[in-house]
């Protein structure tokens, strides 16, 4: 199928490294041709979206993303490491969650200029230079914490044998409530959705390089009682259900 829209990544500078896990951006030209439904996957990141009339500091979403485009267009993100963004925000990223906030709120930037200045552009990076003008003003100290989230997120990534909390408590020797709280506090989303997250992606990954996939297993591995549960939850995160998404594989 023909690629309907462009995606590049930026690698942040040093100093923002840290907190910063890469600039994205999206350009599409659709002119004269039917709109497009592009789906996001949702993951455990605070995003700053320039665009048009709808820019803001999105917290992470738990369920997949849509978005219609249409016409010409560009839109520009800043995507924060997990846990990277609080230390800007000094608030738990929970109340983020699902919502937005505004970027003259966070950063004292008027959103209308920032998107004249940013969208007008057409060099990638002097877009970039001019983001981390705006976050360079704001920029605290590095936090430890995000670190060791990043650890943790990193080992329920790579270990497919971590399918519950208490696994994370055990690996990392961590209170089930403290790591709650710092999920809370940091993240946004407990720890439970992240590995949820990560095994219901891995199980569309095996189908995607063509592997079979035991869903019954997998439900009863991540805790579910009924396989309805499992379904509901893998359309939400993934966009359909593990049978057509196995479907459209093949």
């Amino acid at each position: 199928m023909e690629k309907k829209y462009k995606l590049t990544r930026h690698a942040p500078s040093g100093d923002l490294a840290f907190f910063v896990k890469h600039y994205w951006i999206v350009s599409w030209d659709l002119t004269g041709e039917e709109p497009y439904l592009q789906h996001v996957i949702p993951n455990p990141c605070v995003n700053m979206v320039i665009e048009h009339g709808k820019s803001g500091i999105f917290g992470p979403a738990k369920h997949k993303f849509s978005y219609l485009l249409k016409e010409k267009g560009c839109v520009f993100g800043v995507k924060f490491k997990p846990g990277g963004f609080y230390p800007f925000c000094k608030r738990p990223i929970s109340s983020l969650t699902e919502r937005a906030a505004t970027i003259a709120g966070m950063f004292g930037a008027d959103a209308g200029c920032v998107e004249s200045s940013i969208l007008s552009q057409t060099n990638e990076r002097r877009m970039v230079e001019l983001a981390e003008k705006i976050l360079r003003p704001k920029l605290p100290d590095k936090d430890e914490n995000i670190i060791f989230v990043n650890r943790i997120i990193d080992r329920i990534n790579e270990d497919r044998d971590i399918i519950k909390v208490d696994d994370v408590c055990r690996y990392f020797h961590i209170n089930i409530r403290k790591l709650q709280r710092l999920f809370d506090q940091y993240v946004g989303v407990s720890p439970k959705w992240v590995i949820k997250l990560c095994r219901l992606q891995n199980a569309a990954e095996s189908v995607d390089r063509g592997q079979a996939c035991d869903w019954l297993k997998l439900s009863s591995d991540l805790g579910y009682f009924d396989q309805s549960h499992f379904i509901k939850d893998f359309r939400t995160v993934i966009g359909q259900t593990p049978e057509e998404y196995a479907r459209g594989k093949n």
